[in-house]
């Protein structure tokens, strides 16, 4: 290219940017900047949030609101459960006296460790009744309740019945915050729940979910097969439900609580997507029960119910699949449905009129009566719709146990119980076999033999003093020397000692140690 072709064809690109500028700058399009501009240029003007944002916004609010207002109700509890008494050990017979002691240092000694577990529960009266589960509090020999101030309080057990797992607890103190009882019925799946405990040992944590699915039943999740009573209405939750959950509340964001945090379906034991709640209806049946009655009223049909399948439906004469199977009749006592005139393989479809959607339905509606009504149940037999009514009944005491732990009563066995706990010893009294095999004086053969010792009671050997501690399988309490002087022959006695004892004074005993055949006192302070 020549010299004079290049100059033309600078100019025509010199010529052809500037057009360019000019006419970017009609059409207002970026203009061109440097890259030393002294500084950046930031919008002052408010963001307007989408409605998504805005709904977010809300939704945190209104979570945020259940917590602050609901936690102060929910209680974390902590259950003590001394070991059994162990069988005394005998050493091998037809030995000679001197070596029984050395046998006796072989024999297996009992784990003395007392089992703890905790769990949640939620107060539902200003003084001190609290809702949780039965499986949190069952055969626990000491109860602690602590507030989310960190108070602390000793519960006693009002009721617990095994068949709803629910139970009654009450601490002694009053102007407590509570919970509103809301209506499981008016939950709906898809709605959003929050469940509030005490999960692996994280105190007062909250999650959330939504209703899962509602009247679940957990055949195959737990093992109700021993027990036909059992309900099979469960609210299912995905919000994050752990051990230590056990017996906290589910609660709507109104603040009001619609079930029982129970059971989780995890392989593992820990939360896998699912948790299962008791419908605060049921529960609070079963507490205005304790409370009224000192036990549970449940009307029953005494039947064995099973879901609803294809075969089951097509056998019946039914068109679609729906109602409760009768499997068969309770054997614990006479069933009213079967001596009323149901039979196994009847598909039940109605209740008074109101239809049966499938076993939770039924449940729910059932024990809306109580013992003693007649129903009129509607079932399809074979093809044909026969209407039967049923005088309800009411299970064995057996299938709803009921506890008043602490409460006092002619039950001495209740009364020898607590007494052992309040010392942290488990005892046996001293049997002719024992007093011959442990070569016992007949002075002191009289006694209990100390079984177990709990490292946490306070019964436990003091390193630091002669005059404290029992020693198991070696001691023998055979008298209280203070505050009540007296022999001590049965669990009663020991019982009548301790009621002696003001809290915080000590109790005297005179213990025979079967290994140096010596007798000492021992003083043990009752808490």
């Amino acid at each position: 290219m020549s010299k004079g072709s290049r100059i033309k064809l600078g100019a025509a690109v010199t010529v052809a940017f500037l057009c360019g500028l000019i006419f970017a700058s009609g059409f207002n399009l970026p203009r061109l900047s440097w890259a030393q501009a002294s500084r950046p240029i930031f919008s002052t003007a408010a963001l307007t949030p989408p409605p998504s944002a805005k709904t977010a916004d809300a939704l945190s609010d209104a979570f945020e609101w259940v917590s602050t207002t609901v936690t102060p109700s929910v209680v974390s509890i902590q259950a003590v459960t001394q070991p059994k008494a162990a069988a005394h050990r005998q050493a091998p017979q037809n030995i000679p006296p001197e070596m029984q002691q050395f046998f006796r240092q072989f024999q297996q000694q009992p784990d003395n460790t007392p089992e703890e577990s905790s769990g949640s529960g939620f107060i539902v009266s200003r003084d001190g009744y609290i809702l949780t589960n039965n499986h949190v509090v069952a055969d626990a020999d000491k109860l602690t309740v602590t507030l989310l101030d960190n108070r602390t309080f000793t519960a006693k057990v009002i009721g617990r019945d095994p068949t709803t797992d629910v139970a009654l607890i009450k601490i002694d103190a009053n102007n407590l915050p509570t919970v509103v009882l809301g209506e499981d019925s008016s939950a709906h799946v898809g709605q959003w729940v929050e469940a509030i405990g005490n999960p692996l040992g994280l105190n007062f944590t909250v999650t959330a979910g939504i209703v899962s699915a509602k009247g679940r039943s957990l055949n195959g999740l737990l093992n109700t097969a021993d027990n036909p009573y059992a309900i099979m209405d469960y609210i299912q939750t995905d919000a994050a439900i752990n051990p230590g959950n056990s017996g906290g509340p589910l609660v709507n964001l109104q603040g009001q609580v619609i079930g029982i945090n129970s059971a989780l379906a995890s392989g593992t034991g820990y939360y896998a997507g699912y948790g299962f709640a008791i419908p605060i209806s049921l529960a609070r049946r079963v507490m205005d029960d304790f409370i009224r009655y000192g036990h549970v009223r449940r009307a029953v049909l005494g039947i064995s119910l099973g879901d609803v399948d294809v075969a089951a439906a097509r056998t019946a004469g039914l068109t679609d699949i729906h109602g409760a199977y009768i499997k068969g009749f309770t054997t614990d006592g006479p069933s009213p449905a079967e001596q009323a005139g149901l039979q196994t393989a009847d598909v039940i479809i109605s209740v008074d009129g109101q239809s049966v959607k499938d076993i939770a339905a039924l449940q729910r509606m059932i024990r809306n009566y109580d013992p003693g009504q007649t129903v009129k149940v509607e079932v399809m037999r074979y093809g044909k719709d026969l209407t039967i009514p049923v005088k309800l009944g009411e299970p064995p005491a057996t299938s709803t146990a009921t506890v008043a732990s602490n409460a006092g009563g002619n039950n001495s066995g209740a009364v020898a119980a607590k007494a052992e706990s309040e010392l942290g010893i488990s005892v046996m009294p001293v049997t002719r076999q024992i007093a011959d095999q442990d070569s016992i004086s007949t002075a002191y053969a009289h006694g209990l033999l100390v079984t177990n010792v709990s490292p946490s009671g306070p019964a436990y050997p003091d390193p630091s003093s002669t005059s404290t501690g029992l020693f198991p399988n070696s001691d023998v309490i055979v008298r209280s020397l203070y505050p009540k002087r007296m022999d001590i022959t049965s669990v009663d006695d020991l019982s009548a000692a301790v009621k002696a004892v003001k809290h915080g004074d000590y109790l005297q005993l005179l213990v025979y140690n079967v290994g140096n055949q010596l007798t000492r006192p021992v003083n043990i302070q009752i808490q």
